[in-house]
């Protein structure tokens, strides 16, 4: 299945997944995570995929995460309240988020990206 890529073009971490991808010549569907978020049944797909609690997809050192004080909020909110707010501002998730349907890799960690998409 085709390689997903959910990135943010001024994201360090974003920028250095993009080149690894792109050294081992693998083909992806660049979508640019704050003008074209995932919706949320591609979200409650891809954390379900994932196995991680949906708490790990937030960029918690994003500066929305704190503006919007979500370290308290979200003990209190129901999953369809998370999903719902990441799906309406790609700001709030982890980047880069990267699916094929089958697997998922949240941020840019070489190890994980070699175990996961190197073919």
């Amino acid at each position: 299945m085709a390689i997903t890529y959910y990135g943010y073009p001024k994201c360090g971490s974003c920028r250095k997944a993009k080149a690894w991808l792109d050294a081992e010549g693998l083909s992806y569907h660049d979508v640019h995570i704050v003008e074209t978020p995932p919706t949320i049944e591609e979200l409650k797909k891809i954390v379900e995929t994932s196995g991680l609690p949906l708490k790990k997809f937030y960029n918690t050192s994003g500066i929305k995460y704190r503006e919007l004080g979500l370290k308290d909020q979200l003990p209190t909110m129901s999953d369809d309240e998370q999903f719902e707010l990441l799906s309406s501002d790609g700001m709030l998730i982890k980047r880069p988020l990267v699916t094929n349907g089958s697997k998922v890799t949240l941020g840019f960690k070489e190890s994980d990206f070699i175990e996961n998409w190197k073919h």
